[in-house]
């Protein structure tokens, strides 16, 4: 029997750190709508607290992707590991919850390309063509071809297309630079239009949804540890990367905010939340504005890159471990998750021709991707107590496991309110919960169908033959 193929061992923890250069890019998504909702000065408070979060749960994460630097799932494995003696569905659930969001990151930034597209290039198209079932419109015309092109181009493999990354990423901080410290050289920043907008007990349930909105933005560094296995030295590249990725972002997402809010306006920002960096960029470089929207376009396709190729190695790793069909656990001759590429596509042409809206998409992905942050961080003080004698090559303080118990209530409570309340902010409601939901018990179900069909044993937890089998084996090189 021939020997399958293996991802290939080709990265570096700087070639993470360029992932993680995604997260700035996806702030440009919320950005604006959370300064319109929630005022400058709150939306300002409510980034960095997100980001002061983010920072806490990734550090945790260094220690569990030094434990298992065989694993493509990222902080999906960590959680099945965790709770794979208590209740082996969590695999399952963490496994499809990440797999989302991270997947749906393509339509998300396709429908703002588009959206961009239109507004700098052709703002008197604004037609719409009613297909029944669905209506398109130039953005959304704009966002299938380029998310058609990206998906032709992941086929040839990650590492084939690392220079692309270095491209955006470099591309990327150059309209960061131009909206952080121009504003402040323009002569034109000023706080005093700024507001707050969150108070009493309303205010403090506006914030914790808002919370749960900005999470996969803010927590999403953690898409380092998802490529441990293509990291030429797994434990110290893979924590290298997180720690630098999270540090970086901590800094721009308290800073970007503070710089565009003084400058452009509330107002105006929550007119356009996510065309306002077409007037931004006119007003602080004037004639080199076409320049600038095709570096933010630049940057985005960063950010799609980072989510295609994170969304598939989810998708591959669970059919691999033995929690979804067997079917999408291949890689194709060139070491590439082929088919989970595929179902990524499709999933993202239906996402954005029905739900359209960029945070409407955000919000249906959250419910999952929290969910595994809270199966994943209680994951690890689980692992403490049931498998102290585990091999842990970078092992945190003690006080992390209080501190991990903690950041799991506070994310419980986030996800409960924001879950069901996300619909106050003017983004979701019904339809985006219910696809959610429908999507979790969608994980269950084909769960279910691997162990007892495909595996013949229901007897046995699903994976735990899997996992040992690989725990087994010698990482190919």
């Amino acid at each position: 029997m021939s020997e399958q193929p293996a991802l290939a061992k080709k990265m570096r923890w700087h070639d993470g750190f360029a992932m993680s250069l995604t997260m700035p890019a996806a702030l440009i998504a919320s950005l604006g709508a959370s300064i319109g909702g929630l005022g400058a000065w709150g939306a300002i408070a409510l980034w960095t607290v997100s980001m002061v979060l983010a920072t806490a749960t990734n550090w945790i994460y260094t220690e569990m992707a030094a434990m298992f630097p065989d694993s493509s799932g990222g902080i999906a494995h960590y959680a099945t590991e965790g709770w794979r003696s208590r209740a082996p569905v969590v695999g399952a659930l963490a496994g499809v919850g990440y797999w989302l969001p991270w997947t749906t990151a393509l339509s998300v930034y396709a429908g703002i390309i588009g959206s961009l597209v239109q507004a700098q290039w052709f703002p008197g198209q604004t037609w719409t063509l009613d297909l029944g079932v669905a209506e398109l419109s130039l953005p959304i015309v704009v966002g299938l071809v380029v998310m058609g092109l990206l998906y032709a181009a992941a086929m040839y493999g990650l590492h084939a297309a690392m220079w692309v990354v270095y491209v955006t990423g470099g591309i990327l901080l150059i309209p960061l630079a131009v909206f952080i410290v121009g504003p402040f050289l323009s002569g034109d920043w000023s706080t005093a239009g700024l507001h707050w907008n969150l108070h009493g007990t309303s205010g403090l349930r506006e914030a914790l949804v808002w919370l749960y909105i900005m999470a996969w933005t803010s927590f999403g560094v953690e898409v380092c540890a998802t490529f441990a296995p293509e990291y030429k030295e797994t434990v110290r590249d893979t924590s290298r990367a997180l720690r630098a990725g999270v540090l970086f972002c901590l800094g721009v997402f308290i800073v970007l905010p503070l710089a565009l809010s003084g400058y452009v306006g509330e107002k105006k920002i929550g007119e356009d939340p996510t065309a306002f960096y077409v007037g931004a960029f006119q007003d602080l470089v004037g004639g080199a504005a076409d320049l600038m929207i095709v570096f933010l376009i630049a940057s985005l396709l960063l950010i799609m890159i980072t989510g295609l190729a994170d969304g598939s190695r989810v998708l591959y790793d669970m059919g691999r471990q033995g929690v979804t069909i067997r079917q999408v656990g291949v890689l194709n001759r060139r070491g590439v998750p082929a088919r989970a590429l595929t179902v990524a596509l499709i999933i993202n042409v239906i996402v954005l021709v029905v739900l359209k809206t960029p945070l409407a998409i955000i919000v249906t992905g959250n419910l999952g991707y929290i969910l595994t942050h809270i199966l994943a961080i209680s994951g690890f003080a689980l692992l403490r107590r049931d498998r102290p004698d585990l091999a842990r090559p970078i092992r945190l303080p003690d006080f992390f496991v209080p501190l991990a118990w903690f950041l799991t209530a506070l994310l419980a409570v986030i996800l409960v309110v924001g879950a069901t309340g996300f619909s106050i902010t003017g983004y979701g409601g019904f339809r985006e919960l219910a696809i959610a939901l429908g999507v979790l018990a969608a994980a269950v179900v084909l769960w279910e169908y691997r162990r007892r069909v495909q595996d013949r044993d229901a007897s046995a937890p699903a994976g735990d033959s899997a996992i040992h089998e690989q725990a087994e084996e010698a990482p190919r090189l």
